[in-house]
């Protein structure tokens, strides 16, 4: 654990580095600064001691559209910067936490209050723009963190973006795995957990995967209640198949 975290202070001092520095080329060019989260992702999880596996069994690797996944863990993120620069949507009281803040707002996360409606069309409606503008946006339609050997019911309203601005869904299915290849419960997020007790049990634990599986893309339709039921119908198969294959 030691050498972890060893390693993982290494990894935060460099994306410190990164930040200033581009802050730094920012001004002086009079540019927008740049994502960080695809360039730092890969480090963290190595320092953190998982290993990522990419299944991609999309038809078109190039198609934009709404990226829908199982949400288990702060670190499902870091996964998904490895395979798409997309924005993510995620709820504002973690972006809120201290430290998490300033990490999440620089890694283009977009902040979304889900204790009240009020906000929601306007959430909805910011992302159906970037759709629109042929941007792709991550969202987590369960709309809190599960174990991983359990998930939610998608929630369908960001489901409406993708059928106001007429592009696909991406299915994206996580799965963090211990060394016997079953389920590994160390990376989730659960309860009144806080993100330094989800990284004590990660720096803990050995021979992580974290697998992530990219689905065919869904046709957006013209019901979202039937777009999320279908989305999650194809994760929860892609979560069979993935067992399945490791008995």
């Amino acid at each position: 654990m030691g050498r972890r975290l060893c390693r993982l202070a290494a990894v935060v001092c460099w994306i410190v580095g990164m930040l200033v520095a581009d802050e730094a080329v920012a001004r002086l060019r009079h540019r927008p600064r740049r994502a960080l989260r695809a360039r730092a992702s890969g480090p963290l999880l190595a320092a953190l001691g998982i290993r990522v596996v990419v299944d991609d069994r999309r038809r078109d690797p190039r198609a934009t559209g709404l990226i829908v996944a199982n949400h288990i863990s702060f670190l499902d993120v870091l996964a998904l910067a490895l395979v798409s620069s997309a924005h993510v949507v995620a709820k504002s009281d973690v972006i809120d936490m201290p430290v998490v803040a300033g990490i999440a707002r620089r890694f283009g996360v977009i902040a979304v209050d889900r204790r009240t409606l009020r906000g929601l069309p306007a959430a909805v409606g910011g992302v159906c723009a970037r759709l629109a503008a042929d941007s792709s946006v991550i969202v987590f339609p369960e709309g809190t963190t599960f174990c991983g050997r359990t998930g939610g019911e998608f929630r369908p309203a960001f489901f409406q973006a993708a059928i106001d601005a007429a592009v696909p869904v991406l299915p994206v299915r996580l799965s963090f795995l211990g060394p016997d290849g079953h389920a590994a419960t160390d990376p989730s997020f659960i309860g009144d957990d806080s993100p330094l007790d989800t990284l004590r049990r990660v720096l803990r634990a050995r021979g992580l995967t974290v697998v992530v599986r990219l689905e065919p893309a869904e046709a957006p339709g013209t019901d979202r209640r039937e777009l999320a039921r279908r989305c999650e119908r194809v994760l929860s198969s892609a979560e069979s198949d993935i067992d399945c294959s490791l008995i």
